[in-house]
């Protein structure tokens, strides 16, 4: 089993996607029991930009080149 006590680090680097692909990640990040730290790699444009503010509040962050 899985140890639901360490975060989860989900790296983003998308120009954007579809509305329902994306929706199904974010409330998959919300349902899960972890937290979920976003980074953004490069790029998080339209629903990519949606998901890394899915995030854990505190825990987005963003590469200086981002």
């Amino acid at each position: 089993m899985e140890d639901d006590t360490k975060d989860l680090y989900l790296f983003i680097n998308s120009p954007g996607g579809g509305v329902i692909g994306g929706v199904g990640i974010y409330d998959t990040m919300q349902f899960v029991q972890p937290h979920v730290q976003t980074i953004c790699m490069e790029l998080a444009a339209s629903m990519g930009s949606f998901i890394l503010v899915g995030g854990e509040i505190t825990k987005c962050l963003a590469f200086p080149q981002a």
